[in-house]
């Protein structure tokens, strides 16, 4: 899914790109206050990992402004500030969790994950259409009782696509989504990993999980193909 980290310490924000498109995340990020609240205000994030201590806005006023916006992005508050009174203004200026620094960057993704979960989607634990079934907390993937193995990148273009299905979802929708704002690579790459997603979840099954619908882009079979 798709998460903003705003973060001013440039290695440490590149770190946690790295590990986060790892796990198969599609990454933006912001380096100042006012550059993430604009970020978090125009584009439809999956959740947002937010530092404190930030120049121009600081991270309580991004959470307080994002929620006045009615913008509810579930957040992620990352800081190196240590003590509860810290912890109980992120979170009552509309903060979701909140994580100290040094952190684990698998404790990281397992929040990241937890958040998703609880988003007010009420996103399902393993995702399901039909028997085509995928569980994003493992990155694992089945058809019927067979598991299939998935590439990072080919399992975030099924989540996303499992997440929306039934709706048609056109390739720069799931560009944004799956990989980043900043990619301007062939936007055709969509229909690369649509076809190896075809090649290993329906074909070898006699299945039609994913519909091209022509002039639109693609969607996901309510009942799995």
């Amino acid at each position: 899914m798709r998460v903003l980290v705003v973060e001013d310490e440039r290695r440490l924000a590149d770190g946690i790109r790295a590990g986060l498109e790892a796990e198969g995340f599609a990454v933006d990020v912001a380096h100042t206050g006012t550059d993430g609240l604009w970020s978090a205000a125009e584009h439809p994030y999956d959740a947002i990992v937010l530092d404190l201590l930030l120049p121009g806005l600081n991270g309580y006023q991004v959470c307080a402004r994002l929620r006045e916006r009615g913008v509810w992005t579930p957040i992620l508050v990352l800081t190196a500030k240590d003590g509860e009174w810290d912890e109980v203004e992120a979170l009552d200026t509309g903060a979701d969790d909140y994580l100290t620094k040094p952190f684990s960057h698998h404790v990281l993704v397992a929040r990241l994950r937890a958040l998703l979960r609880r988003d007010l989607r009420e996103r399902p634990v393993v995702l399901e259409a039909g028997d085509l079934r995928a569980d994003p907390g493992s990155r694992r993937a089945w058809r019927g009782d067979r598991e299939v193995e998935l590439t990072a990148r080919e399992f975030s273009v099924l989540e996303f696509l499992l997440r929306r299905r039934g709706e048609v979802l056109s390739k720069s929708e799931i560009l944004r989504h799956v990989w980043d704002e900043a990619f301007d690579g062939d936007p055709n790459i969509v229909e690369v990993y649509v076809g190896h997603l075809r090649a290993k979840l329906d074909r070898p099954f006699g299945c039609q999980s994913i519909e091209t619908v022509r002039g639109a882009g693609y969607r996901m079979a309510a009942d799995g193909g």
